[in-house]
């Protein structure tokens, strides 16, 4: 049976399962793609699979973004209203949150689907959003999917800043006022991931922008390695959250060096299991890779 403590650890961090969930999709399917694309100079495996692999390029961005946007809001509910944080994050709605994020995701997939905009782009080896098909949608796929979202994320970030500040300056006065380091931390690298994110698909996502506002004046003038650069920055962000979570977590650098061991010597899981099986029975440990799994200690 799942304990208080243990629900706590689960809803904090199933928006970062689910985001990791993101990244690794276009792991399994479009990026072999793109890598046989390269090999053969083109694209040769047809136009079902290059409608697939677009689509779950556009499930695995639009994912990230949404599931960044909602790991924002736990956080600002969390830090910023943790006495209503309980009830607006139990285990029903989170899991309800969790399902809205990815209806709202596949959502707003579809209509490429009617649009045509799925296409082929022999300049990045990849079938994906084409920018020039339709203005109109374009400025839409830009505001709705990446401006709104980062406006969102930025204002929760910005209030739990200025919370912490708020904190950190009281604590000076008054000692029974207190947040939690592991809360800071936790934050910092959620702040991280979304700091990334927004730098890996600012460009593209501007120079759809710009294209589409005036596409005969403003594309001439952007040049291919600019364009290449900028898809491929995106591409990139996919493989730097777990870095981030190393770098910054030190529960997950511990999780990442028993892997790697384990890889090494596959003998140490089972004498890991047996250890871990033995001092279970004897105390109760906390979860290896913490997120959010106690209530804010913040005293205003």
């Amino acid at each position: 049976t799942l304990t208080s403590y243990d629900l706590f650890f689960f809803v904090g961090n199933i928006f970062v399962v689910s985001l990791s969930v993101a990244d690794l999709v276009v792991a399994v399917y479009p990026y072999p793609l793109i890598l046989s694309a390269i090999f053969h100079n083109g694209w040769t495996m047809g136009n079902v699979h290059c409608q697939i692999s677009g689509f779950l390029m556009g499930l695995s961005v639009i994912g990230s973004i949404f599931n960044i946007t909602a790991i924002a809001i736990n956080r600002y509910c969390y830090i910023c209203h943790s006495l209503q944080y309980d009830k607006l994050f139990n285990l029903k709605n989170t899991c309800c949150y969790l399902c809205l994020t990815w209806t709202l995701t596949v959502v707003a997939i579809v209509p490429n689907f009617f649009v045509g905009s799925l296409q082929y782009d022999p300049r990045i080896y990849s079938c994906t959003f084409a920018q020039t098909v339709s203005t109109s949608y374009t400025i839409t796929v830009v505001v709705v999917h990446f401006i709104v979202p980062l406006s969102v994320v930025t204002f929760c970030y910005l209030r739990i800043w200025i919370l912490v500040f708020q904190v950190k300056h009281r604590v000076r006065q008054d000692c029974k006022q207190k947040l939690r380091a592991t809360d800071i931390r936790n934050f910092l690298t959620m702040f991280v991931v979304f700091v990334l994110f927004a730098v890996c698909w600012g460009p593209l996502n501007f120079i759809g922008l710009a294209v589409s506002i005036n596409p005969s004046k403003v594309q001439p003038h952007i040049p291919e390695w600019l364009f290449v650069l900028s898809y491929f920055m995106a591409y990139f962000n996919s493989c730097l959250n777990a870095v981030i979570y190393g770098l910054l977590n030190q529960n997950f650098r511990k999780e990442y060096k028993r892997i790697l061991l384990t890889l090494w010597s596959p003998r140490l899981l089972f004498i890991d299991v047996s250890k871990g099986g033995t001092e279970g029975m004897k105390s109760k440990h906390s979860p290896a890779i913490t997120t959010n799994n106690n209530h804010a200690e913040i005293h205003l």
